[in-house]
C-alpha cells in the first residue's frame, strides 16, 4: 500500500506540474517510462531544416555549400535564423536557439532538421527544449559532436530516436552520404560497412557479440551532463564514444567519471570510434590513448572494440540512438536489428 500511494501521490505531483510547465512532466519521469518513437523516414522532395543550436556560423559560404549538398540529395532547404545570429561565440542566445528547435520541430512542413556546426552550446538550452512539441510531432534530427548533448537528452526525454551524423561543416562525401540515406531514408535495418578505410583499424578490447540499444556520443560532452536528468537509464545499453583533440589523460579523466558514475559497469557492449589528433604533447610521460582505453574497458568483460568510423573523420557513419543493435567485437561491426525511422 505504501508504494502504491506514493506512485499516485507521484503521479498526480506530475499532472500538477506539467500545467505549469509542460516540460515539467518529461523531467519527472524516469527515461524507461518513454515509448520508442521512431520519426518518419526521410525522402527526396521532403522540406528539411538547417539549424545552429550551439556555436555561432563565421563562414556563411558554408552554408551555401551545405544547403546545395542538402538539395542534391532531393530536398528543399528552410534555413534557421541561428545561421546568421551571433552572440559571443553562441549562434544567438540561449533562448533564440532554443526557439528556433521548438519551432522546426512544431512545423508540419519540416520533416528533418539538420544540425550547421557544433562548438558549445547544446547543454545550455537543454532546459528551454519543449519536449512534448517534440513528442507530438516526430522528425529526424542529426548531428554530432555538441549536438550530442540535444541527441541524447531528446531520446531520453521523449523516446524519439534521433542521430548521430554529419553537420553541416563536416564532410558529406558519397560514403558518409550513402550511410546517411540508408540509415534515415530507408525503413529496413542495417548493417554498416567494415571498414574500408586503413586509417580506421579495429581493435578488438574484448571478444565476443553484445546486443542492446545504442547511445553515446562525444564523451566531453556527454561527461559534462553526467548528473543532469537529461541521460538516459544505461542497463544493457551499448555505449558508443567518440573524442578529438584531447590527450590520454584527459580521456582516462572522462572515463574514470563514467565508471564512478555507474555507467561502464551498467552497460552490455562498448564501442569507440575515433579519436582524432589524441596523442601526447609528452608521449614518453604518458599512456597511449589505447592503453587509456584498456585499463578502463578490459575489466569491464563486455565485448567492446575501437576504430569504428564515428567521431571527426571524413567518412563518417550516421548512427541512431535508442535503436536497438548488435556488435561484434571480434569483427568491428555494428548491426541494426532494427529500422531507424518509420
Amino acid at each position: 500500500m505504501t508504494s502504491r500511494r506514493n506512485f499516485i501521490k507521484g503521479t498526480g505531483l506530475i499532472t500538477a506540474a506539467s500545467l505549469l510547465n509542460p516540460s515539467a512532466a518529461f523531467a519527472q519521469l524516469p527515461p524507461q517510462d518513454k515509448i520508442k518513437i521512431k520519426p518518419p523516414a526521410l525522402k527526396t522532395g521532403d522540406t528539411v531544416a538547417i539549424t545552429s543550436p550551439a556555436g555561432a556560423v563565421w563562414d556563411e559560404n558554408q552554408v551555401e555549400i551545405f544547403s546545395g549538398i542538402l538539395k542534391g540529395i532531393g530536398f528543399n532547404v528552410v534555413l534557421g535564423k541561428t545561421l546568421k545570429e551571433k552572440f559571443g561565440y553562441f549562434a544567438g542566445t540561449d533562448e533564440f536557439r532554443a526557439n528556433e528547435i521548438n519551432s522546426f520541430f512544431a512545423d508540419k512542413n519540416i520533416k528533418g532538421i539538420f544540425c550547421m556546426k557544433g562548438g558549445w552550446g547544446c547543454a545550455r538550452i537543454l532546459d528551454k527544449i519543449d519536449y512534448n512539441i517534440i513528442q507530438k510531432n516526430p522528425k529526424v534530427l542529426i548531428g554530432f559532436s555538441d549536438i550530442t548533448t540535444l541527441l541524447i537528452a531528446i531520446t531520453a526525454k521523449t523516446g524519439l530516436i534521433t542521430f548521430h551524423g554529419p553537420v553541416g561543416n563536416s564532410g558529406w562525401n558519397d560514403f558518409t552520404k550513402t550511410v546517411f540515406s540508408n540509415v534515415t531514408m530507408v525503413s529496413n535495418p542495417y548493417n554498416y560497412p567494415v571498414n574500408p578505410f586503413n586509417e580506421d583499424k579495429i581493435i578488438t578490447v574484448n571478444s565476443g557479440i553484445a546486443s542492446g540499444e545504442l547511445f553515446g556520443g562525444n564523451l566531453t560532452v556527454l561527461s559534462g551532463i553526467i548528473g543532469s536528468t537529461y541521460l538516459p537509464e544505461w542497463k544493457n545499453k551499448i555505449l558508443f564514444l567518440e573524442e578529438a583533440k584531447e590527450e590520454p589523460y584527459s580521456i582516462d579523466r572522462m572515463l574514470t567519471q563514467l565508471k564512478l558514475a555507474g555507467i561502464l559497469n551498467s552497460i552490455s557492449g562498448f564501442v569507440f570510434g575515433k579519436c582524432a589528433k589524441c596523442d601526447a604533447e609528452e608521449p614518453l610521460k604518458a599512456f597511449t590513448f589505447q592503453e587509456v582505453i584498456l585499463q578502463h574497458i578490459k575489466p569491464l568483460g563486455i565485448p567492446a572494440f575501437c576504430g569504428a568510423m564515428i567521431g571527426h573523420i571524413e567518412n563518417k557513419l550516421t548512427v541512431p540512438l535508442g535503436i536497438n543493435a548488435t556488435i561484434d567485437a571480434d569483427k568491428g561491426t555494428i548491426k541494426l536489428d532494427e529500422n531507424a525511422v518509420g
